[in-house]
């Protein structure tokens, strides 16, 4: 009886498992993940130090990495099961094959807060080269989406400017994250050439985000201007906006910063940039933020129901954290730390409301249903 005991809960799960669909499984999905990692790298980025801080930290970089391995898992059979079904997710439907910028910045934050925050508990050497690992494997990948989903877009979508969103910019946003991680590894390089080559890549992957968002953020507004806002499911996307903006000023901080004992010269023109960059950019995405807030609270009120998309409230915002963190850390000014604290605030309570609503959604068959 004992061992029927036992088997009954795991046939209950079984059954359970058999009613999800891996065929629906999307790359937006790694959303979660990285929602999930900024939570823990904010923390690590937060310019005050509170009790307990840097342990939550520790266990949301475990959390996000197990929620890797495990999406990564499901996605492998998506991919060799359901290859029908994910060649059409790239080829021939746009409003999915924009979220193939999800996985790569996936990667790359898992790596970042492995290095940062894992490193206490696997130990430094081993987090450095799973780091490496990550950030060199979600660069490539980066890369590959900055150019090729944009190229698809031309060449086999039939996508106008005027239906653009702020998913569009998901493809383009990957190399700015590898730009803002990246540095993390220069010290663990070898001194001279290495260094040096390291923090040149960045500074050109930060050139080639920052350029690619320059050229697409009007052509997203010009579409948000024609059509209005998004429909409810996704008027989360419009804090997709925030996500280039807040990264850009976490890189440029980050590169000053790596820059110091590798490009002396360089280092001070670079600080001094970081600065008036920063301050700049993240007075424009608090402007945006405001925008995000009070179009969600009205899709709110018309209810707007749960759906994946809610993971755009996570990352963006994280980014914003990490840039007025980098910000606090430079200039020595409360404000910015006041800031940074609020933001991390608010992305703790839109990662609770982004994983509780997906938590729900997987046990009632809402997501990934057949």
């Amino acid at each position: 009886m004992s061992t029927l005991s036992d088997i009954r809960p795991l046939a209950r799960r079984a059954v359970r498992a058999s009613r999800y669909d891996l065929s629906q499984l999307g790359p937006n999905w790694y959303a979660a993940v990285m929602g999930t990692a900024i939570l823990g790298n904010g923390a690590a980025a937060l310019p005050v130090r509170l009790p307990g801080l840097i342990g939550f930290g520790e266990v949301m970089w475990a959390l996000g990495l197990a929620a890797l391995l495990v999406l990564g898992s499901a996605r492998l059979v998506h991919l060799t099961r359901y290859r029908e079904a994910a060649r059409a997710q790239l080829l021939d439907q746009p409003a999915t094959a924009v979220f193939y910028g999800c996985p790569p910045m996936a990667l790359l934050s898992v790596g970042l807060g492995t290095l940062t925050l894992g490193s206490r508990v696997i130990g430094t050497g081993p987090a450095v080269a799973l780091d490496a690992v990550l950030w060199g494997v979600g660069t490539l990948y980066a890369l590959a989406v900055a150019g090729g989903i944009p190229y698809l877009m031309i060449t086999r979508h039939r996508v106008s400017a005027l239906e653009a969103n702020p998913t569009w910019l998901l493809p383009v946003v990957a190399p700015l994250v590898a730009s803002a991680c990246g540095p993390a590894l220069v010290p663990h390089l070898p001194a001279g050439t290495p260094q040096q080559a390291m923090l040149y890549a960045c500074c050109g992957l930060f050139g080639i985000g920052l350029s690619a968002t320059l050229v697409l953020l009007p052509v997203v507004f010009t579409g948000l201007f024609h059509n209005g806002l998004p429909t409810l499911v996704l008027t989360p996307s419009l804090f997709l906006v925030l996500g280039p903006l807040g990264q850009s000023v976490t890189a440029v901080h980050q590169l000053g910063d790596a820059a110091r004992p590798v490009l002396p010269a360089l280092a001070p023109a670079m600080l001094d940039l970081a600065e008036l960059y920063g301050v700049a950019v993240i007075g424009v995405a608090l402007l945006w933020l405001a925008v995000a807030l009070t179009a969600n609270l009205r899709a709110r009120r018309a209810g707007m129901p749960f759906a994946m998309t809610w993971w755009a409230f996570t990352f963006p915002i994280g980014t914003c954290v990490t840039g007025a963190s980098a910000l606090a850390r430079h200039t020595g000014f409360g404000g910015f730390t006041g800031l940074a604290v609020g933001l991390y605030l608010l992305l703790a309570v839109a990662w609770v409301l982004a994983a509780g609503g997906t938590a729900a959604g997987l046990a009632r068959g809402r997501l990934l249903a057949r």
